[in-house]
């Protein structure tokens, strides 16, 4: 299931090499503002979540940007049958409206 979401992006880091054992590794992380559960009284504002968003060339696209930014974030929640989790697929920055 997909969905779009506007999202507050607070950084971003891309990340390419091998591990000791020769595996490969390639992948752009995204943190984002997210909201706290305040349902239970016990939690207020704000944390980050990570999001994994395609390979490190992604952050290419995002680098020359001023952090924090806002975004259209396509998300996609995905199950093996037992977990479900929520995948990043699509980042696109929101431009900024005059004045702001």
């Amino acid at each position: 299931m997909q969905f779009q979401s506007k999202i507050k992006v607070l950084g971003m880091k891309s990340n390419k090499g091998s591990m000791d054992n020769g595996q490969q590794y390639d992948s752009t992380k995204v943190y984002v503002e997210t909201p706290l559960d305040e349902t239970k009284g016990n939690a207020k504002g704000f944390a980050v979540s990570e999001y994994t968003l395609g390979l490190s060339s992604e952050f290419e696209k995002f680098k020359g940007l001023a952090f924090p930014f806002e975004a259209t974030a396509t998300l996609e929640i995905v199950t093996t049958g037992k977990m479900q989790k929520t995948q990043m697929t699509a980042l696109v920055p929101v431009a900024p409206t005059k004045g702001a």
